[in-house]
């Protein structure tokens, strides 16, 4: 039996498996897959579960189960690519005849000194339950200062104003307007919506430190009786080690059949993998689809093919509340209400697996 081991049960991981099983996996090829969790976690919508508006058990899809799928729950130390096995923490190992590599990514910190000691993450369920108590055990006025205005800062921001009206919500952007990737006329909507909700925005910020209970913003002091840190993200560490060709921001460089250069049996999926766009569960599925084109080639002995067609990727949607939205989809900007359905929508249907 070929054993096809895929690290990491997030999106671009979960869409392999829903292309394979039940029909389309050779008999002769078992599949093996690790993640620390029994489960599949919605990562798009940690930000409402770090708010308190949802529970855990909204975001939690079981892996599927399939006579050749095996589930490894356990914390992954190292792949040895020369040994073609997985090393885990408590020592075990694994072996493999193909590897998908969708560990995701972590917080990056821009040799902050004390964000990471001192301020909260919603990169992992994990982090987003811890950071749920934090902020929800507060006290009213206290004060929740989230660094980083991107799309996960932005929807942290918002849904956190819905789920707690009593606290004093700061959102420290770099940027001179919020969401300056998007389109202005989008951006000046965001702005407004918290502007009207009464949560502070600090454009142009730059956090020089972070001391317990402290934001420096240009090095001057900003009370904070919690932070959390939505300022960017790097692939996880075990990537981060694998001696291989990586980009700027220190993803893997991949063939055009997203495999590792003069190493066949790995291919790495989603936020690990050196793309021409950002990152996103969207992306991460599109690739996956076409790596299960590969291996299937490979395993009835067929021709790789050579290249794939360009991602077509939707679009973006972000949300404000739970009654408000924003977006792009095929570079037309969206506000209000349709967005906000058109997300809820999406979950719903990948949630139920219909869609």
């Amino acid at each position: 039996m070929k054993n096809l081991v895929i690290l990491g049960g997030g999106y671009g991981g979960m869409r392999i498996l829903q292309r394979l099983l039940p029909n389309n996996l050779p008999n002769d090829v078992q599949i093996t897959l690790v993640d620390r969790n029994p489960y599949h976690c919605l990562k798009t919508e940690y930000y409402a579960l770090a708010a308190g508006t949802i529970s855990d058990h909204h975001i939690r899809v079981d892996f599927p189960e399939h006579e050749n799928l095996t589930h490894k729950y356990g914390e992954v130390a190292s792949i040895n690519r020369k040994e073609k096995e997985i090393v885990f923490t408590n020592g075990e190992t694994l072996g493999y005849d193909d590897l998908v590599v969708g560990l995701g990514c972590e917080d990056k910190y821009h040799a902050v000194p004390g964000a990471q000691e001192y301020s909260y993450s919603i990169q992992t369920i994990d982090q987003s339950r811890k950071t749920y108590r934090e902020v929800n055990d507060l006290p009213a006025g206290a004060i929740v200062s989230i660094v980083g205005a991107g799309l996960s800062g932005v929807e942290l921001a918002s849904e956190l104003r819905e789920s707690r009206k009593d606290l004093k919500i700061k959102l420290f952007d770099r940027g001179a307007t919020i969401l300056s990737m998007f389109p202005e006329r989008l951006s000046r909507y965001v702005q407004g919506w918290f502007e009207d909700h009464g949560v502070e925005i600090i454009n142009g910020a730059n956090i020089t430190k972070v001391e317990p209970n402290i934001v420096y913003n240009h090095n001057e002091p900003v009370h904070s009786d919690v932070i959390v840190w939505t300022a960017g993200i790097q692939p996880s560490k075990i990537v981060r080690e694998l001696d291989v060709e990586k980009d700027t921001q220190g993803r893997v460089v991949l063939t055009p059949q997203h495999y590792i250069p003069n190493d066949k049996s790995v291919f790495v999926v989603g936020d690990c993998a050196s793309l021409p766009y950002a990152p996103s569960a969207q992306l991460a599925e599109a690739q996956a689809e076409q790596i299960v084109v590969v291996l299937l080639k490979r395993w009835k002995n067929e021709p790789e093919p050579e290249s794939f067609p360009q991602f077509k990727l939707k679009g973006i949607l972000g949300s404000l509340g739970k009654k408000h939205g924003f977006g792009l989809l095929n570079e037309k900007p969206l506000m209000g209400r349709v967005p906000r359905l058109l997300k809820s929508g999406i979950l719903w249907m990948y949630k139920f697996h219909r869609g």
